[in-house]
């Protein structure tokens, strides 16, 4: 069956740049976006239209050019390509390709990721001296262990260079063997100067994870597709947790999970605002802690 791209209306584009402007901001900083090979994209499509019509359709299904001019349309000032093997021998080749991505994207954080392999500690430090700037780790989809001691010295080059790693480590939207806030726990703990931003904010285990937060300084977490309508019919945000938001202010980033969204870019936006916690945590949430944690 074919899938018909939705086309982000000129309405829509206006709406997210109104949002930004109000609060003052240059721009949005989004955190959590996904750029890959072309085959690789398609797999992920896939993967969504399998779970059946209506239940996660992707909103943004353009051609990668177009996918790019409309996050600039948008304003969005940077954004990563986050990528993610589920098998040993994909992640240098990942790597190959989100570094060449980068070069051609100047307002791309330059991403990586790494795979528990041998040889994933070299290659890991490789693609920091050559200007890596985020990695992604996905527990779930991967289907390992953090803890793996093939990693260690992952985590230590990331910890030693001070280089951001957004880690899916909460169980939604499926639990994985090695998900839930125990076994990354376990890394930060060994591993304490690591920098680590757990995606959609742990969810489900939003309570959890933001205890790892406190009890971590650099732990953060992104705001990607939770509060949104979609997240919390499956996994809502602990109303009484929202205080909680605002007393990390200063380590909660803009994420969205563009294009695999199923809603207009501009409800996550809206949803956010819609905790009550002001301006000023809209603005660092948007793009100062962003801003801060890339050094732009």
């Amino acid at each position: 069956m074919a899938r018909v791209s939705y086309a982000a209306s000129a309405e829509e584009e206006a709406d997210v740049r109104a949002f930004w402007k109000d609060l003052g901001l240059p721009g949005l900083i989004d955190v959590h976006t996904h750029f890959m090979p072309h085959r690789v994209m398609r797999k992920v499509w896939a993967y969504f239209d399998a779970l059946g019509d209506g239940v996660w359709p992707i909103t943004y299904r353009q051609e990668e050019a177009e996918r790019v001019a409309l996050l600039r349309r948008f304003g969005v000032v940077r954004y990563t390509s986050l990528l993610y093997p589920h098998k040993p021998g994909m992640a240098q080749w990942l790597n190959g390709w989100a570094s060449e991505f980068a070069a051609a994207h100047d307002d791309c954080l330059h991403s990586a990721t790494f795979y528990p392999e041998p040889g994933a500690a070299e290659y890991v430090g490789e693609a920091i001296a050559s200007g890596a700037q985020v990695f992604k780790a996905h527990l779930q989809v991967g289907g390992y262990d953090p803890r793996d001691p093939l990693l260690d010295g992952v985590w230590g080059a990331l910890a030693d260079a001070r280089v951001p790693v957004i880690v899916h480590c909460g169980s939604g939207p499926l639990e994985g063997a090695f998900t839930g806030p125990g076994p990354f726990a376990e890394v930060l703990s060994a591993h304490p100067g690591l920098t680590a931003v757990v995606a959609h904010a742990g969810s489900p285990e939003y309570t959890e994870f933001l205890d790892l937060a406190e009890r971590h300084d650099g732990v953060h977490l992104d705001t990607t597709m939770v509060f949104t309508d979609f997240t919390e019919r499956s996994a809502p945000f602990p109303p009484e947790e929202v205080p909680r938001l605002k007393a990390l202010e200063d380590r909660i980033l803009f994420g969205t999970d563009f294009p695999n969204i199923p809603y207009p870019y501009v409800h996550q936006l809206r949803s956010l605002a819609g905790l009550g916690l002001g301006d000023g945590w809209l603005r660092a949430v948007l793009y100062g802690n962003g801003a801060r944690l890339f050094s732009l």
